[in-house]
Parts: structure tokens; C-alpha cells; sequence
């Protein structure tokens, strides 16, 4: 899924209203339900599809160099995606296959600290991830640990930008054999309005743009002094 399109997309079709009570201009197949949340999905919505698996932030490695037990030792992989080790110093982990980053580490202790080593990656990978996208200061993957909500999630990308739109938050989720979306206003959640959603293995979380508040400071920032007020034409 393009999720930056399928926002954009979502959201015109949203502001344009209704040609019926439940159908969208211009998608005749995408319906307005009248639930009060999205539904939860089911148990195999929430198994993962097998992919090759690389390496992401927050795994855990488990690295065995073969009669060096003082390079053996189990790692977490850092927000950055990166471990470190004894004699190598930082790497680079996140993005590579355990064989990959067995290969690499291999290289860079071959002739300088070991003698034909024998390095052996395995990966302790966490299948129970959310995707947060969007204006976050960090978008990606994130374990899902006991229960998520919508603030929860956000706050695991470390929060959102100085240009996101927090009245609207997208949620997609596949629920049974329909693909859904929840739009939900960020800043009433904050203030109490209503519950703060729950949030489930695999949905995706959007945080969108705001693209007046980009506009504006953009403005400001090209004006080395303003003698008076700022006019702009939004529309």
C-alpha cells in the first residue's frame, strides 16, 4: 500500500461529503460504517504474512563467534537501527539479514582481532508490530507491548512533528476480508473526548501533513524581516 496516497486520497474523499448516506463520491465501493470504532480484528488478521526477514529496530540479535566467548552475547538493536560490539565498535544492523550482518561482522574481525572466525547471527524477531508513518519524528515499525492505544503508538515514534495534522490520524486495518480505516482527531483524544482507540498487530498509523502550517512557516522563514503583516492566498 502507498499509505501517503491512500491518506490523501481518503481524506478528499472524506471532505467532499457524501453523494448518499453510506457511499463516497467517486468510490462506489468505499462505505461510511457507523460504527463507534473500528472493529478489532480477528486472531489471523494478526498473523504476519512470511516474508524475508530483515533485521529492524528494537530485534534482538544473538551473536556467536565460535571459541571467542567474550564476543558472544546477545544485543538489542537500537532506535537507529545499529549495535555495538567489542573491537568493531558501532555497525549498522537494522535493514540486513541475520546472514548479512553475520557476513559483515565476519569481515571486520577476519585478520585484525580472530583468526578465521566463525560467526553465527540469529535473530530474536518481534512479530507483533505496528506501522507508524506519516508526521512522526520517527516513522516505522514498532512492537506492539500489552495494550496499544492510538497515544501509545505515537508516543513509540517518539511523538509528532512540528508540521502534522492532528485532526486527522488514520488507522488501517484489515478486519476479516474488508480493508478498513478509522480517522480520528488526535487532539480530542488528548483532551478526553472520547477513549483513547485501542490499537492492534499490523494496523497501520498515519499521522497527515498540515500543509497551511508547512506554508506559512515557509513564509516567515523566506522573509528576512517583515516591515508588516504576512497576507497569503491559501485557496
Amino acid at each position: 500500500m502507498n499509505i501517503r496516497l491512500g491518506v490523501a486520497a481518503f481524506l478528499l474523499l472524506l471532505s467532499g461529503g457524501c453523494a448518499s448516506p453510506d457511499k463516497m463520491i467517486g468510490r462506489s465501493d468505499l462505505t461510511v460504517m457507523e460504527f463507534s470504532d473500528l472493529p478489532a480484528p480477528t486472531d489471523a488478521d494478526q498473523i504476519l504474512e512470511r516474508r524475508p526477514y530483515l533485521i529492524g529496530p528494537r530485534d534482538k540479535v544473538v551473536i556467536e563467534v565460535y571459541n571467542v566467548p567474550e564476543l558472544t552475547r546477545t544485543l538489542q538493536v537500537d532506535a537507529n537501527g545499529q549495535i555495538s560490539l567489542p573491537l568493531l565498535g558501532t555497525i549498522d544492523a537494522a535493514g540486513k539479514s541475520p546472514a548479512e550482518l553475520s557476513r559483515l561482522i565476519t569481515a571486520g574481525l577476519t585478520g585484525r582481532f580472530v583468526r578465521n572466525p566463525q560467526v553465527t547471527v540469529n535473530a530474536d524477531t518481534t512479530n507483533q508490530i505496528i506501522t507508524v508513518d506519516g508526521q512522526v519524528k520517527t516513522p516505522g515499525l514498532y512492537p506492539v507491548l500489552g495494550k496499544m492505544t492510538l497515544q501509545k503508538a505515537i508516543a513509540s515514534a517518539q511523538g509528532v512533528t512540528d508540521y502534522a495534522n492532528t485532526n486527522y490520524v488514520v488507522v488501517f486495518r484489515k478486519v476479516g476480508d474488508r480493508q478498513m480505516a478509522g480517522v480520528y482527531d488526535l487532539r480530542a483524544v488528548r483532551r478526553g473526548q472520547y477513549a483513547d482507540p485501542e490499537v492492534f498487530t499490523n494496523d497501520i498509523i498515519f499521522v497527515g501533513d498540515d500543509a497551511n502550517r508547512r506554508l506559512i512557516q515557509t513564509l516567515i522563514s523566506s522573509a528576512a524581516l517583515l516591515s508588516g503583516p504576512l497576507i497569503a492566498i491559501l485557496n
